[in-house]
This record gives structure tokens, C-alpha cells and sequence, in this order.
């Protein structure tokens, strides 16, 4: 993962950073390139970074990706040039790789069978032992990323005379971490996910008799194209969606499911169902429990606008206290490279979220949010609160410390970077500016699932990695644990 030299280390994003996001379509008949544009555009929350889409017709494959915003990146005209049956789609956030356009996804890679397009979702573990038996067999890699490398593993098993779902198989057998993947090529669409299942992967179906069907990150991405949920693709599943329709195939002997809890609390959207529910559902009870573990006596709850909503609300409802919107958030501020002046870094946060005087000032405030990564942009909101008015501020986050970093295709950065795998609760309360501090239990957060808590990685929070990291990973990003603040 990079970011643009120019930008200071005060203004890095203050959340750990989207993942990406994957979609896949298999309609003959249907315009497949828009049914795609329109399901990235309900994930483009996943990766802001690149899109690109991939489809297959009986000429073979087209594929159209640049830098940006999924409506940036496609036009009608675009669209019309995607004509085929089968379509694989990724908008991207890079957690392996630089920002360039060679790494832009989908991912095309010839065989003897025909070319492969791949959209991944995670980060491998073992890139360079895989790097390295690739090299061994003269494959030249084009990108830095590991999603490439699952490709060239896939058409590498090919070519040595397997089919598509053999040579699929095997080449998983070679990757170790974190995938969910949308594979077309021109026999059908596959769908895949590594044994743990730590980033989601769902399939939908549509049309009269249900015969076409959607791969996608979340389930939102569904709803936008009014595809039926069908279930989730499981953890060690492929699923081989051809003419004659879906099968499923386990390849994983052991598959252990460990979705990522940061999934539940922060990064799909509160309208995808997991579990039978929405996440918004979720969401308030992470804030009824936060309420009951940390209450406070207070005038007004706001919420940190988007992501804090739901858990606001919750709190609200768990605590009695009223739910007001206190901060006003500017939907339409990116990530800009244009300078600030010095007078516009120093009013800081108003870019992207501007105070209620009137709804702020003389009150006590507890402001809720879903986490805390660097503390920067925290310490700012609060500023902000007090500047409008307010007597007390008291913040509460409906998730644990974020204390350790994740390898699995998430950013939260290198270890030293996280505010609270250095500092106590008291000293992070201290630094950013708040009468009080209170985080939710893991042990809340775990029992808000209402599933089985060992179904989840939560390796962000404890350390407690599922898929095991090889040393040299974590030299890069952990510190040593004597460091490490309990």
C-alpha cells in the first residue's frame, strides 16, 4: 500500500482504509458491462482508487480500466464497447502494490484455453514464495500485485493440461491469505474464496427463471441490479457458473471461517445483509452495548457522519439520551491534491465535516464513532465540537482499540502508527482532547454478532491471527510486543 508522497502524515486517512471490491455477471443475453458499471457503482465505498471491467463474447475478451471513480472510468460509449456474455468487474483500494495504472484490475492473463480476467478482494501472505515459483517457469509478471500472481498461478496449472476448475484448484493450493475472487473466462464465471472466508463474497441470481447470476462483494451490490440473494459463497467454495448452470465445488479440506469483523462494523455498507440481517441491525446493537458498558451523563448523542450513524443511534436508544446530527458532512470532498492554504490546514476538519452551533453550544456531548486508527482526524472533530460551543465532550467507539495491523487486505498501516497499540485509554483521551474515553469491549462487540464469535477475525484488536504471517511480513508493520500498551 502507498500513498502520494505529498501527502503530510497529519492528513492520512484516520480509518482503516476500504478494501476492495469484486463483482462478476454471467447473462447471456443481458448487457453485462452496464449490470457491472452499476454494481461497482453500489461498491464504489470499497476502493476509490481504479475500476475496471473485463468481458467475455465468443471474439474473445475486452477490457476497459484506468485510475478513479467508477463513473469516472466508464461512459455509454465505453460500455457499448464491452459487448458479451460473461463480465468481471473491481473497483480498487491498494493494500498490495502501487497506485498505478498496471495495477488496475481486472487482471487478464492468456492461456491455452483462452484468457482469465481476475478480480481479487485481499492480500496473499506467501507473494514472494509464489513471486518466485512463477519466475521459475518464465512468467513475466506485468504489476506489483499479489492479485497477478493468483492469476499467473491459475493459467500456469492451465497450460500444463488441467481444466479450468482443476487448474483453479491447484493454483489455490499454492496461495495462502486472504481471497475472494470473481474469475471469468470463456466457458463460464467462476467465484472463490480462500478456507478462512475473511473477505465476504455473495452470489445473486435474476431474470424470468432465475438463470443468471451475480457475484459481488456485498449484497448491495445485488439490490442495485434487482438480483435475489442466493447465499454466500462459502469459505473453500468455488462456485462454476456455465450453461448449465451453478455448481459448487469444496476444494478446501478444512475450512475454518473467520470473516472480518471490521466488515460487520465499518466497511460494507449498512444496507448489505450478513447473516441473515442487515448490518445497520448490527450496528445499533454495537451502540446499545457500548451504552450499557460506558455510560455517561450527557445533553445531546451525535454520531461522526457516515459511519457512526447507526452505533449513535443505538447508543441513543440504549442510554435514554437524546440522538441529534451535530456535525454536517460535505459528501462531495475526496481526496484532494490541490494545497489547502495555511489558514484552511488550520481550520482542518471543516473541509469534510462542519459543526451545528446551535445544536452543539452549552451542551454536553458525547460523540459516537465505529473506530479510532491514528487518533488525527479524532482530535480534530473534537476541536471542532469545542469550538461551537460545547461544555463537555465525551467520545465513545463502538469497537475495540485498534492495536495491531492487518495483513489480509485492509490498511491500518504499521503498528507504530496506531494510536492505541502505543497509548493507554486515558493518554489517547488526553491527546485528543475528550472529558472521557470509553471504547467497546471485544467481548461486546464479539456478542453483538449473535453468531458463534470464533466464526470472526478479529486479528486488528488481539493480534490473534488465523492464517499465519511469515516473519519477515511482520517485521514490516508489527513492533515488538514489549512495546506494545495493553
Amino acid at each position: 500500500m502507498s500513498y502520494p508522497t505529498a501527502l503530510p502524515s497529519e492528513e492520512l486517512p484516520d480509518k482503516p482504509e476500504e478494501a476492495c471490491a469484486v463483482f462478476g455477471v454471467y447473462a447471456p443475453g443481458e448487457d453485462v458491462a452496464k449490470l457491472n458499471y452499476f454494481g461497482l457503482y453500489a461498491l464504489q465505498h470499497r476502493g476509490q482508487e481504479s475500476a475496471g471491467i473485463a468481458a467475455f463474447s465468443a471474439d474473445g475478451v475486452r477490457l476497459h480500466k484506468d485510475m478513479g471513480l467508477v463513473a469516472r472510468v466508464f461512459d455509454e460509449e465505453i460500455l457499448q464497447q464491452l459487448p458479451g456474455d460473461i463480465a468481471v468487474g473491481h473497483t480498487r483500494y491498494s493494500t498490495t502494490g502501487s497506485s498505478l495504472i498496471a495495477n488496475a484490475q481486472p487482471v487478464v492473463v492468456p492461456t491455452k484455453l483462452g484468457s482469465l480476467a481476475l478480480a481479487h478482494n485481499g492480500n496473499l501472505v506467501n507473494p514472494e514464495q509464489l513471486k518466485e515459483s512463477l519466475k521459475n517457469d518464465n512468467y513475466e509478471l506485468i504489476s506489483t500485485t499479489d492479485s497477478e500472481m493468483i492469476a499467473v498461478a491459475i493459467a500456469q496449472e492451465v497450460d500444463s493440461g488441467k481444466s479450468w476448475l482443476e487448474g483453479a484448484k491447484a493454483a489455490f493450493d499454492r496461495c495462502q491469505g486472504a481471497y475472494s475472487l470473481a474469475i471469468g473466462t470463456p466457458e463460464g464465471l467462476m467465484g472463490a474464496r480462500d478456507p478462512h472466508g475473511i473477505r465476504p463474497l455473495v452470489i445473486g441470481t435474476f431474470g424470468d427463471n432465475s438463470q443468471h447470476y451475480v457475484i459481488a462483494s456485498e449484497t448491495a451490490g445485488l439490490d442495485i441490479i434487482g438480483a435475489e440473494y442466493l447465499r454466500d459463497v462459502e469459505p473453500g467454495e468455488i462456485v462454476w457458473i456455465t450453461e448449465q448452470g451453478l455448481a459448487s465445488y469444496h476444494w478446501s479440506e478444512k475450512p475454518e471461517p473467520k470473516l472480518c469483523i471490521f466488515e460487520m462494523i465499518y466497511f460494507s455498507r449498512p444496507d448489505s445483509i450478513v447473516n441473515q440481517e442487515s448490518l445497520y441491525s448490527y450496528r445499533l446493537r454495537l451502540g446499545q452495548q457500548l451504552a450499557a458498558e460506558s455510560y455517561v451523563e450527557a445533553d445531546s448523542v451525535i454520531p461522526v457522519p457516515d459511519s457512526g450513524v447507526p452505533a449513535a443511534i443505538g447508543f441513543s436508544h440504549g442510554c435514554g439520551i437524546t440522538y441529534e446530527e451535530g456535525l454536517i458532512k460535505n459528501r462531495y470532498v475526496g481526496r484532494t491534491f490541490i494545497e489547502p492554504t495555511q489558514r484552511m490546514r488550520e481550520v482542518g476538519i471543516r473541509m469534510k465535516l462542519n459543526p451545528l452551533k446551535d445544536v452543539i453550544n452549552g451542551k454536553r456531548i458525547i460523540i459516537v464513532d465505529d473506530s479510532i486508527v491514528r487518533g488525527t482526524t479524532s482530535g480534530k472533530i473534537v476541536q471542532a465540537l469545542r469550538d461551537a460551543g460545547a461544555v463537555e465532550v465525551h467520545m465513545r467507539i463502538s469497537s475495540p482499540p485498534v492495536t495491531h495491523p492487518c495483513f489480509y487486505g485492509l490498511d491500518t498501516d504499521n503498528q507504530d502508527q496506531l494510536i492505541a497499540a502505543t497509548q493507554s485509554v486515558e493518554d489517547v483521551a488526553k491527546k485528543i482532547g475528550v472529558d472521557s474515553l470509553a471504547y467497546l469491549s471485544w467481548e461486546g462487540m464479539l456478542k453483538a454478532t449473535g453468531e458463534d464469535p470464533n466464526n470472526f477475525c478479529s486479528a486488528c484488536f488481539t493480534g490473534d491471527y488465523p492464517i499465519e504471517i511469515p516473519d519477515k511480513m511482520k517485521q514490516n508493520k508489527l513492533l515488538l510486543e514489549q512495546n506494545v500498551s495493553s
